[in-house]
């Protein structure tokens, strides 16, 4: 079972809601959301509602300003991934609909143009296990969250233009707890900016430093609640 607390301010502060599911709307619960914590499992949290608009994914650990990610102000939405034990396999195509050259995937790819000769990737069919698709190679840039399903184009979660250019599996891992500032990378860029110093593909690298393993996480009842905290 997966847990995650978001609250209303930076660090932690403010109203709170805790979530052990999907939830397709946090305007209903938070009028804002831009700090968490992940107590167990893994999610998948979105900028606009209806899980769509850009996409982050959060592994169990402390997160307290949304704006170091790259987001917008806030968390509209977010997905509990669930665990995965099988196989993987995602067939991939060259255009929407499941148009032109297509190929499978079994396994983490790093750039698919390069590999399969593919001129672009604008449709995948999610056979098995959870996965994430990135729109350059490298696992950089833009991320997209993809469950077993078909997904005709990158425009059905709210991306338009993006060239999905490398794929990676959601995979099971024992990682310890971590803090937002513990991730190197980010707290690298962090601090670079701090100092206003420009950062070209800043953006990038945040999508690479909070890029986590899975966490074994176990199906169960879901229960989401509120909680008002006393000022």
């Amino acid at each position: 079972m997966g847990k995650i607390i978001f609250y209303e301010d930076r660090n932690f502060q403010g109203r709170s809601y805790e979530c052990m599911s999907d939830c397709s709307d946090m305007t209903s619960y938070l009028n804002k959301c831009t700090s968490c914590r992940v107590e167990s499992g893994c999610f998948m949290v979105y900028d606009r509602p209806n899980y769509m608009g850009n996409q982050y994914f959060l592994k169990r650990g402390e997160y307290s300003d949304y704006t170091t990610m790259g987001m917008s102000d806030s968390i509209r939405s977010c997905r509990l991934i669930p665990q995965h034990r099988g196989s993987y396999r995602m067939r991939i195509f060259e255009r929407e609909n499941f148009q032109g050259q297509s190929h499978e995937l079994s396994d983490d790819c790093d750039n698919i143009q390069d590999r399969y000769r593919m001129t672009d990737c604008q449709s995948c069919n999610v056979m098995d296990g959870h996965w994430l698709m990135y729109e350059q190679p490298h696992f950089r840039g833009r991320m997209m969250y993809l469950r077993p399903g078909e997904y005709r184009s990158p425009r059905e979660v709210g991306y338009s233009g993006i060239r999905l250019s490398s794929a990676r599996r959601i995979v099971d891992s024992s990682a310890p707890l971590q803090r937002q500032d513990d991730v190197p990378e980010a707290r690298r860029v962090q601090e670079h900016e701090r100092h206003g110093h420009g950062s070209h593909g800043h953006e990038d690298r945040i999508h690479q430093a909070y890029y986590g393993l899975l966490l074994g996480n176990q199906r169960g009842l879901s229960i989401n609640k509120v909680i008002y905290k006393e000022e």
